[in-house]
Protein backbone atom coordinates (compact mmCIF):
# COMPACT_ATOMS: atom_id res chain seq x y z
CA UNK A 1 0.00 0.00 0.00
CA UNK A 2 1.10 3.58 -0.85
CA UNK A 3 -0.13 6.51 0.45
CA UNK A 4 -0.64 8.76 -1.89
CA UNK A 5 -2.12 12.62 -2.40
CA UNK A 6 -3.41 13.07 -5.81
CA UNK A 7 -3.53 16.88 -6.97
CA UNK A 8 -6.20 17.30 -9.78
CA UNK A 9 -5.82 20.11 -12.23
CA UNK A 10 -9.08 21.97 -10.84
CA UNK A 11 -7.24 22.85 -7.61
CA UNK A 12 -8.67 19.75 -5.43
CA UNK A 13 -7.26 16.85 -3.42
CA UNK A 14 -8.01 13.32 -2.17
CA UNK A 15 -5.98 11.45 -0.34
CA UNK A 16 -5.97 7.97 0.69
CA UNK A 17 -4.02 4.53 0.05
CA UNK A 18 -2.96 2.86 -3.56
CA UNK A 19 -1.27 -0.59 -4.64
CA UNK A 20 -2.30 0.21 -8.18
CA UNK A 21 -0.80 2.78 -9.26
CA UNK A 22 1.59 2.07 -12.30
CA UNK A 23 2.96 4.89 -14.52
CA UNK A 24 2.38 3.46 -17.93
CA UNK A 25 -1.39 3.25 -17.03
CA UNK A 26 -4.23 5.57 -17.62
CA UNK A 27 -5.85 4.91 -14.20
CA UNK A 28 -5.20 3.62 -10.86
CA UNK A 29 -7.46 3.24 -7.28
CA UNK A 30 -7.67 5.38 -4.60
CA UNK A 31 -8.96 3.98 -1.30
CA UNK A 32 -10.18 5.91 1.59
CA UNK A 33 -11.04 4.31 4.90
CA UNK A 34 -14.59 3.55 5.12
CA UNK A 35 -15.76 4.60 1.18
CA UNK A 36 -15.46 2.07 -1.73
CA UNK A 37 -12.18 2.53 -3.80
CA UNK A 38 -12.51 5.28 -6.42
CA UNK A 39 -10.86 5.27 -9.74
CA UNK A 40 -8.75 8.17 -10.63
CA UNK A 41 -7.82 8.87 -14.33
CA UNK A 42 -4.46 10.07 -14.65
CA UNK A 43 -5.64 12.43 -17.45
CA UNK A 44 -7.40 14.10 -14.61
CA UNK A 45 -3.71 14.80 -12.47
CA UNK A 46 -1.18 17.62 -12.00
CA UNK A 47 0.51 14.52 -10.12
CA UNK A 48 0.18 11.65 -7.73
CA UNK A 49 2.19 13.02 -4.48
CA UNK A 50 3.32 9.64 -2.42
CA UNK A 51 4.00 10.55 0.70
CA UNK A 52 5.28 9.86 4.58
CA UNK A 53 1.95 10.85 6.27
CA UNK A 54 -1.89 11.30 4.96
CA UNK A 55 -1.87 14.31 7.79
CA UNK A 56 1.40 16.21 6.40
CA UNK A 57 3.85 18.30 8.95
CA UNK A 58 1.32 21.39 9.21
CA UNK A 59 4.30 22.99 10.96
CA UNK A 60 6.79 22.39 8.29
CA UNK A 61 7.62 25.77 6.12
CA UNK A 62 8.23 24.45 2.32
CA UNK A 63 11.40 24.80 1.03
CA UNK A 64 12.32 24.51 -2.80
CA UNK A 65 16.12 24.67 -2.39
CA UNK A 66 18.87 21.78 -2.69
CA UNK A 67 20.59 21.26 0.22
CA UNK A 68 24.29 22.21 0.45
CA UNK A 69 26.39 18.83 -0.71
CA UNK A 70 23.15 17.25 -1.61
CA UNK A 71 24.42 14.27 -3.45
CA UNK A 72 20.75 12.57 -4.46
CA UNK A 73 20.45 10.32 -7.29
CA UNK A 74 19.58 11.53 -10.54
CA UNK A 75 19.43 15.20 -12.19
CA UNK A 76 18.49 17.96 -10.80
CA UNK A 77 15.43 19.69 -12.28
CA UNK A 78 13.21 22.21 -12.25
CA UNK A 79 9.12 21.98 -13.06
CA UNK A 80 6.94 25.29 -13.55
CA UNK A 81 2.99 23.81 -13.44
CA UNK A 82 0.87 26.00 -15.23
CA UNK A 83 -1.13 26.77 -12.09
CA UNK A 84 1.77 28.47 -11.34
CA UNK A 85 3.51 26.06 -8.74
CA UNK A 86 7.32 25.45 -9.16
CA UNK A 87 9.00 22.46 -7.69
CA UNK A 88 12.76 21.30 -7.70
CA UNK A 89 14.18 18.29 -7.21
CA UNK A 90 15.96 15.17 -8.76
CA UNK A 91 14.55 12.90 -11.62
CA UNK A 92 15.88 9.54 -13.14
CA UNK A 93 13.65 9.13 -15.43
CA UNK A 94 12.48 12.41 -17.57
CA UNK A 95 12.31 12.38 -21.33
CA UNK A 96 10.07 14.99 -22.94
CA UNK A 97 7.09 13.97 -24.90
CA UNK A 98 6.33 11.34 -22.23
CA UNK A 99 3.02 11.32 -20.26
CA UNK A 100 4.71 11.74 -16.79
CA UNK A 101 7.98 11.39 -14.99
CA UNK A 102 8.91 10.55 -10.81
CA UNK A 103 10.68 13.99 -9.04
CA UNK A 104 12.02 13.08 -5.40
CA UNK A 105 11.79 16.88 -3.91
CA UNK A 106 14.87 18.92 -3.23
CA UNK A 107 13.33 19.44 -0.12
CA UNK A 108 14.50 16.50 2.22
CA UNK A 109 11.87 17.31 5.32
CA UNK A 110 9.04 17.54 2.84
CA UNK A 111 6.56 14.84 3.35
CA UNK A 112 6.55 13.76 -0.06
CA UNK A 113 8.60 11.10 -0.79
CA UNK A 114 8.30 11.47 -4.48
CA UNK A 115 5.72 12.36 -6.62
CA UNK A 116 4.58 11.41 -10.65
CA UNK A 117 4.13 14.52 -12.46
CA UNK A 118 2.07 14.80 -15.60
CA UNK A 119 3.56 16.23 -18.09
CA UNK A 120 0.37 17.92 -19.55
CA UNK A 121 -0.03 19.87 -15.80
CA UNK A 122 3.69 21.70 -16.40
CA UNK A 123 4.40 24.58 -18.15
CA UNK A 124 8.49 24.17 -18.29
CA UNK A 125 10.65 21.42 -17.14
CA UNK A 126 14.22 22.32 -16.69
CA UNK A 127 17.57 20.53 -16.09
CA UNK A 128 19.43 22.42 -13.70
Amino acid sequence: MNKVVAHFLDGSLAKGLTVDFVATKDRFHLVVEGAPPREILLSELKGLFFVKDLEGDLGHAKSNLFQPGDLSPGRRIRVDFRDGETMLGTTQAYTPGRSGFFVVPADKKSNTERAYILSSATRAVTFL
